[in-house]
């Protein structure tokens, strides 16, 4: 397996995606001396979850592409209850929400060829796969619950353990990394580890904020 290759420029850019909407939220927070929710986070992981599918189906790696495709979905509701969706022309938003539908369909179109692709253990040892997957679900699951209480609470909002399952997840996928030679997987967990323990101590302060 190559360590580097010329689509490891597309998981790159995600993970600087990923990296910019902990940045921005990191600075606003500490800004407002307080965890802060703005839209330009949701905006940044619409963009980087749609590009790291897309690294996932050219690595041919399942653990990331499924999850990030559901991920999608949570970031477009995000957005829908900060009012982001009506900024833009219907016709956009429908384009937005069938793009990730498109990617799924193009890899199951053959079953044959997707299990050769995507379950082949010369390819990915199924433990290895297997933690992989759960690491990249504790990134989603993060999301489900976030979704849950933005439901209940009728606006979008980053609870407390948002940030410890980030943190869980963000060490799981770094093993995961290390094990599949893939330097986007390693380095791109960094930064946010910073900003999800930095989140955690403004949460510990009692300094919090919705918008």
């Amino acid at each position: 397996m190559e360590l580097i290759t010329w689509f490891t420029a597309v998981g790159a850019a995600a993970q600087v995606l990923f990296a910019s909407r902990m940045l921005v939220q990191w600075i606003l927070s500490e800004k407002a001396r307080a965890v802060v929710n703005p839209a330009l986070f949701w905006w940044l992981s619409l963009v980087a979850s749609l590009l790291m599918s897309v690294y996932g189906y050219l690595r041919h790696d399942l653990a990331i592409m499924l999850w990030q495709l559901i991920s999608y979905y949570i970031y477009i509701y995000n957005l829908k209850l900060k009012h982001e969706l009506r900024r833009i022309p219907h016709f956009a938003v429908l384009f937005l929400i069938i793009i990730p539908l498109v990617l799924l369909y193009s890899e199951v179109q053959s079953l044959d060829e997707f299990a050769a692709l995507f379950l082949n253990e010369d390819h990915i040892p199924y433990w290895l796969l297997l933690f992989g997957s759960i690491g990249q679900a504790l990134f989603t699951l993060r999301f489900i619950y976030q979704l849950y209480v933005s439901r209940r609470e009728q606006q979008s909002v980053l609870p407390p353990m948002f940030w410890i399952i980030s943190i869980v997840a963000c060490l799981m996928v770094q093993v995961y990394g290390v094990f599949r030679l893939d330097v986007v997987l390693i380095f791109g967990q960094m930064g946010g580890l910073i900003t999800y323990v930095r989140n955690l101590i403004l949460y510990h302060q009692g300094k919090y904020s919705k918008d």
